[in-house]
């Protein structure tokens, strides 16, 4: 079957101009076997520096961890079916981190790896200011780990602090302390995890909100069983 058979014969394919064009025949060739997305992912990093390498490398790794699951060494280097960007237009949310957003759409893809050419002339336009800021957008559109981190962070400081308290106790008793320091060490650790703690019970809920709002489709129907007509 060749791409010109097909009913789904419309793609996008999005490309730096560092691009390798050299691996659109791949692209078209995994979308002619079934594949709605076709991910290009770079094989090697030798033509950056240890740090542009060291920091890229760690942005997707960053990412994955806080929940915001993104294809490695991908950047905006892909091709997409019709039906795929159809299932994409469902995203209606405003906030676009096509990375991490991508994925999401669930249907057959597969990545082609290339080598991105040397820079002939001008910067990068990612240096680590903007590329910091690209991973927070990242994290904050696709995941609510950062809060859950707060509520963790709360609880945690919150049981070391009834540790404190039993300590403070011993120690007064024992006479190891001066008036007023049991009391004020105990107030300073229970109140500071006990806020902590509320401020990430209230962001679940707000967190839960802002996924809400978001207002993504919940499923998206790749194939229809026994209806022509689909």
């Amino acid at each position: 079957m060749t791409l010109k058979d097909k009913a789904d014969a419309v793609i996008s394919i999005d490309a730096d101009l560092q691009d390798d064009i050299n691996v659109f025949d791949e692209m078209v060739a995994k979308f002619e076997d079934g594949c709605d997305v076709v991910y290009g992912v770079r094989s090697k990093r030798e033509t950056d520096t240890f740090f542009k390498r060291f920091t890229a490398e760690g942005f997707y790794k960053i990412l994955n961890h806080m929940g915001a699951k993104v294809i490695f060494n991908h950047a905006d280097f892909r091709l997409m079916s019709k039906r795929a960007l159809e299932a994409f237009s469902m995203y209606k949310e405003t906030n676009i981190f096509l990375r991490g957003m991508v994925p999401l759409i669930g249907y057959k893809s597969d990545i082609v790896t290339y080598e991105r050419s040397e820079r002939l002339a001008g910067e990068s336009k990612y240096p680590l200011k903007k590329m910091l800021a690209l991973a927070w957008e990242g994290i904050t559109s696709l995941s609510i780990q950062p809060i859950r981190i707060i509520t963790w962070a709360g609880l945690i400081i919150f049981l070391i602090s009834l540790i404190m308290v039993i300590y403070s106790i011993i120690a007064f008793f024992a006479g190891w302390t001066v008036s007023g320091w049991a009391s004020t060490l105990c107030s300073i650790w229970a109140l500071g995890g006990l806020q902590l703690l509320a401020i990430g019970i209230i962001g679940e809920y707000i967190g839960k909100i802002y996924l809400e709002a978001k207002r993504r489709p919940r499923f998206i129907v790749e194939t229809y069983i026994g209806d022509d007509e689909k």
